[in-house]
Order: C-alpha cells, then sequence, then structure tokens
C-alpha cells in the first residue's frame, strides 16, 4: 500500500503497484502451466519467481520449445525481455488475461530470453538471429514456425512502452499470428 499526502494530510492509497499485479499474475501463469503443462520453459521460469531465466538457457529453451512446437503443431513465441523491465511484467500480465491465456495454450509455446539482468547485454546472437533488434528496446516478441523459422519478429519496439499500448493488442497480435 502506498501512503500519499493531499491538501488536508497524508491519505492512504489502496491501488496495487505494478509490480505488486505482475508479481500476482506470474504466481497465477506458474499455477496454471504447472497444471496444463503448456508453456514449457516460460512455467519453469515462472515457477522459479522470475519471468526470464538465466540467461545462459536461453538458446536450449528456444530449442526445447521448438521440438515441443513440432510435436503439438504449434508455434513458438519468443518473448526478448529481462526481470528488471517493468514494460516486460505489463506484457507478461497481459499474457495471464483469460483470453490470452487460452490463445497461448492452444497456439503458441512461449519461452522467455533474458537479455541480461543489468541491462541489454546477453543474448544478443539469439535476438540478431530472430530478427530482433535489442537496440529499440524490450519486450520484443518473434513469433517462430514449429521448425523454428521466423515468421514475425518485431522490429520497431512495438511493445517497448506497454505502459501505454492497450492491452487488446496483445491478444490481436496472438489472434493474428496463430497460425
Amino acid at each position: 500500500m502506498a501512503l500519499t499526502t493531499s491538501g488536508d494530510g497524508p491519505v492512504k492509497a489502496m491501488r496495487p503497484t505494478v509490480a505488486a499485479l505482475a508479481g500476482r499474475a506470474i504466481a497465477a501463469i506458474a499455477l496454471c502451466a504447472g497444471a496444463a503443462g503448456m508453456l514449457a520453459p516460460a512455467a519453469a521460469a515462472a515457477s522459479e519467481g522470475s519471468t526470464y531465466p538465466d540467461a545462459a538457457r536461453a538458446s536450449s529453451d528456444v530449442a526445447a520449445a521448438i521440438r515441443k512446437a513440432q510435436q503439438q503443431g504449434r508455434r513458438v513465441l519468443v518473448d526478448f525481455g529481462a526481470n528488471w523491465c517493468g514494460d516486460c511484467k505489463v506484457l507478461d500480465a497481459n499474457f495471464q488475461r483469460p483470453e490470452n491465456l487460452a490463445l497461448l495454450r492452444d497456439y503458441y509455446i512461449l519461452v522467455h530470453v533474458n537479455v541480461g539482468d543489468r541491462g541489454i547485454d546477453q543474448n544478443l546472437d539469439l535476438a540478431q538471429r530472430y530478427g530482433i533488434p535489442l537496440k529499440k528496446g524490450v519486450p520484443a516478441l518473434a513469433v517462430l514456425d514449429a521448425q523454428g523459422h521466423v515468421v514475425y519478429s518485431q522490429k520497431n519496439g512495438e511493445f517497448e512502452s506497454m505502459d501505454r499500448v492497450d492491452p487488446g493488442s496483445v491478444h490481436e497480435f496472438l489472434l493474428h499470428w496463430k497460425q
């Protein structure tokens, strides 16, 4: 709970912070994904308390997601971001919306790629391979087909300012690229 002041003195504000909401969303996805087994590496990261796992896991996590996508006839959604990134947390909270969870479950294997713990300085080669210009910021998404070929990659920082993006745009993105 935040404490704010007004002209008449301190006033308690009961609105949760974005970080608190994102934390609740991460916990919810860990429960849902773990029960459904649907989000592969992303669920493992969420259950560890972080959305974006250790950066060293990125290549193996993407490879595992591609194998699972081949088996299940789905696409891979690669989310480049970082645990320190507020916009990345907002994007992940949008992924938790029921209408988006359903699309993720039915059409995608979601894998989070950590671009660094203190800045954007890791997995630059992976981002380049999938056409993501990290200099535009994070989060940034790439959609891969079941063979690991790029179907689409965000090149202009489309979700880089998630606090100003309509939450419906995440749903529209998932609908558009589902297959």
